[in-house]
């Protein structure tokens, strides 16, 4: 992340993405297909570790095999096969959401996974509890731990949308473009933008 200092003098913290080059590798419509879609592909990928229908794929889009393919269903932009896809659809001052896989932080107490307060007090008996879930349920009656109890486990790796990420700024040189805000996942992971 980074921070820039706007025209009316405020700083605001952002996140620098890459958006792009993505070639567009085919073109779906409601006549061959079913319905209206985009395939973009992004990122370098060796040709021995894709497969060869992959390579085909490529080739008819005449390009070099990528990293990751995407298909973005009901697109308005009007591409054709070939054709590259820049940080240029995106203007200053509009507002994107973007979609991408958290950090993982693995197996994780009560305390940080949801935020509980641990026992509180250290003396009183309590030796070494104070990071402890405590109680969770009933004894004879239920018998059993309710669905969604809030417990210790693996936190983080979730896909998760942020919304409303305002663009701040556009560089059409680098493919560049500064949003307002944090994106979900660990630098250089890759992330969807939607406008």
């Amino acid at each position: 992340m980074t921070s820039v200092f706007e025209p009316n003098g405020k700083q605001t913290a952002c996140t620098i993405i890459e958006a792009g080059p993505c070639v567009v590798t085919q073109k779906k419509t409601v006549d061959t297909d079913g319905y209206n879609a985009l395939q973009i592909a992004f990122g370098e990928a060796k040709e021995k570790n894709t497969p060869k229908a992959l390579l085909n794929h490529f080739a008819k889009a005449n390009t070099m095999p990528k990293a990751i393919v995407k298909e973005l269903r009901n697109c308005s932009i009007d591409k054709q096969v070939g054709e590259n896809l820049t940080c240029e659809i995106f203007a200053e001052g509009e507002k994107v959401s973007v979609i991408g896989t958290t950090k993982g932080k693995g197996f994780q107490g009560v305390v940080k996974r949801h935020g509980f307060g641990g026992v509180g007090e250290s003396t009183h008996g309590q030796h070494d509890r104070q990071r402890a879930p405590g109680s969770i349920g009933g004894s004879s009656y239920p018998s059993r731990v309710f669905k969604g109890m809030r417990m210790a486990g693996r936190m983080g790796g979730d896909q998760v949308k942020v919304k409303a990420l305002r663009v701040v700024k556009v560089f059409p040189e680098q493919n560049y473009i500064l949003v307002s805000g944090s994106v979900p996942g660990h630098n250089g992971s890759i992330v969807l933008i939607q406008n």
